[in-house]
């Protein structure tokens, strides 16, 4: 099975958030899926079906963990895999849930289309705040449907600081995926700074994150007013992309470099041994 290795939300190798990419040739059973995941053990791995001429392909996402529903960093590998090795400048994603994910692509950027989502508003329990490294927040919301707890803080030289304490915050809530920390940038060309830990789904902390913007861009929208923002994720790796709100849907662009490409076997011997 063809396997890649692509760095999303960047044109810097070994930048950006690395995301694993299967071009599926046969059917595969989850649990096979989940321990190719697990061997790449990058934060999530596509599953992408493209059938010959189709330019609408099953997608399927697995962390180390567990399977992701939605994933963005992901997609935009998976769209930059599609293109490089088909040549295909369009195509749509379907997820399990059925959700479609159109996508257009170029040699400068990807751009993908996803859904929009609400945040209401929500309490965060001292013990993550303390894990966290935070004395005070300005807003706590929840995301239903990705089950993200959103927290806002001032500045982002605290968030680009912050250093969790990883065993303490997973023990401090037991119904969410993650936990968003984000705030206004007021110092260089982007709108918005972001960080994302999620020790209950998947790895300690996501590179960057396109999944979490279904929302983080609604939310920063109503507070900037405006529909057209800039995005930086404050990782190590650190990335970026550019959102665009539209009333029923979220256009992301961004970029992603193919870094490795190769073969995986041993598929056959791991399903006679289950």
């Amino acid at each position: 099975m063809k396997t890649f290795v692509v760095d999303s939300f960047t044109d810097t190798p070994f930048r950006g958030n690395p995301a694993g990419v299967c071009m599926v040739e046969g059917a595969l059973t989850d649990a096979l899926m989940l321990c190719i995941a697990q061997e790449l053990n990058l934060s999530e791995t596509a599953f992408i079906s493209p059938g010959p001429g189709d330019r609408r392909i099953a997608i399927r996402y697995f962390s180390p963990k567990m399977e992701i529903p939605l994933c963005g960093h992901a997609t935009l590998a998976a769209a930059r895999v599609v293109f490089e090795s088909l040549g295909y400048h369009d195509a749509t994603f379907v997820t399990a849930t059925g959700v479609a994910l159109p996508v257009q692509t170029s040699i400068e950027a990807v751009t993908m289309r996803f859904p929009v989502y609400d945040t209401h508003p929500a309490d965060a329990p001292p013990p993550l705040l303390a894990a966290l490294g935070l004395s005070s927040v300005r807003n706590v919301a929840l995301n239903e449907e990705t089950r993200i707890l959103l927290l806002e803080i001032a500045d982002t030289t605290t968030l680009a600081n912050l250093t969790p304490n990883f065993p303490a915050l997973y023990a401090s809530h037991d119904s969410i995926n993650g936990v968003l920390v984000t705030a206004p940038s007021k110092a260089d060309e982007y709108d918005f700074h972001s960080r994302y830990f999620w020790p209950w789904s998947g790895t300690d902390e996501d590179p960057v994150t396109g999944g979490t913007h279904t929302f983080l861009a609604k939310y920063w929208a109503q507070r900037l007013g405006k529909t057209t923002m800039r995005s930086y994720q404050a990782s190590r790796r650190s990335g970026s992309m550019e959102v665009e709100l539209e009333p029923s849907q979220l256009i992301i662009r961004g970029q992603a470099v193919v870094v490795l490409e190769g073969r995986l076997t041993a598929l056959a011997r791991f399903q006679e041994i289950q």
